[in-house]
């Protein structure tokens, strides 16, 4: 199940609040006394994460599980980037299981939020391991759930409504999503070389099926995580530029824009990565300020990536 952008919160006793953590998504499967963790665009990831295999195997049989694949940063905080590096730093990882589908080969898919979160608690997590936690609800209101979301400098908050069904792959508008510290995923069509390296990648969003540029991002990038990115982009090199309105007439106010003489400097690429990148703000050219690479996604599909209404930028 999938959650639509919203610029704020929907209020109201109906709803309730979860932390949302800055991860990957994924199923706990168990089935045939085997345990799969499947990412949302189905990869299997239990070859990335053999520890989380391990707790999950305390799961009953046929059962399914939906949470997120969590490391922690120094100050306790759910990081994408310290995930992406866990192994190297030797950190920790939890699994936050926030929602189950099946319970010993019964399917709960059409019970309300509630009862199945119910379910969960009480059936499922006193079996697991302290590597699997459970996501609590925030039991507050909508505005001081972000005041203290925004103080805690987390990702963002999810709301659900008590008596939504779990609808796989949908964006139903029963469960949303708001984002507290503006991040968001980007598609990689080319980058700006510099060398036998890049400067700056060129990343944008699909709007009604092309490919719109939004920003080059330069900030973020260490000496090593500049060469790892651009070992990815062998083999999707291609000649012509992927986005349909460059170039741009003029540089913009920030410098944002790309302009033809600067695209002389740049190398495209077949539309196949997701970025996670943070910002700023929006310009009025619809351009990203103050952007910074965080992480590159392969548990996104390059088709979730479409523009967001104004509203949630």
């Amino acid at each position: 199940m999938q959650c639509l952008p919203a610029a704020k919160l929907p209020e109201g006793s109906n709803w309730e609040y979860e932390v949302k953590f800055d991860g990957y998504r994924a199923l706990g499967i168990k089935s045939g006394g085997g345990v799969r963790l499947m990412s949302r665009n189905e990869n299997d990831l239990a070859g990335r994460f053999p520890i989380l295999v391990q707790a999950l195997a305390e799961l009953p049989d046929e059962t399914i599980i939906d949470g997120e694949i969590v490391a922690l940063d120094e100050n306790g905080r759910p990081s994408f980037n310290v995930l992406q590096n866990y192994r190297r730093a030797g950190t920790p990882l939890q699994f936050y299981a926030f929602d189950v589908l099946t319970l010993a080969g019964r399917s709960l898919q059409n019970e309300p939020l509630g009862e199945r979160r119910k379910v969960l608690r009480t059936k499922i997590m006193p079996r697991l391991p302290d590597s699997v936690l459970y996501s609590e609800s925030l039991e507050a209101t909508a505005s001081q759930v972000t005041d203290a979301v925004k103080a805690q400098g987390l990702e963002g908050v999810i709301a659900k409504r008590r008596d939504s069904l779990y609808e796989p792959g949908r964006r139903s508008g029963a469960w949303v999503k708001m984002r507290v510290n503006k991040s968001r995923e980007l598609i990689v069509g080319g980058y700006v070389a510099n060398g036998k390296n890049f400067d700056s990648i060129v990343v944008g969003f699909y709007e009604r099926g092309v490919l719109v540029y939004v920003a080059r991002v330069r900030n973020g990038f260490t000496p090593s995580l500049r060469a790892a990115v651009f070992k990815k982009f062998h083999g999707v090199e291609m000649a012509n530029c992927p986005f349909v309105n460059l170039p741009q007439r003029e540089k913009g106010r920030w410098g944002d824009g790309l302009t033809a003489e600067k695209m002389v400097e740049c190398r495209w690429l077949k539309p196949r990565l997701v970025a996670q990148i943070e910002y700023a703000e929006w310009t009025e050219g619809n351009h990203l300020r103050h952007s910074k690479f965080i992480a590159l996604r392969d548990d996104k599909g390059v088709g979730d990536i479409a523009r967001e209404s104004p509203s949630t930028k």
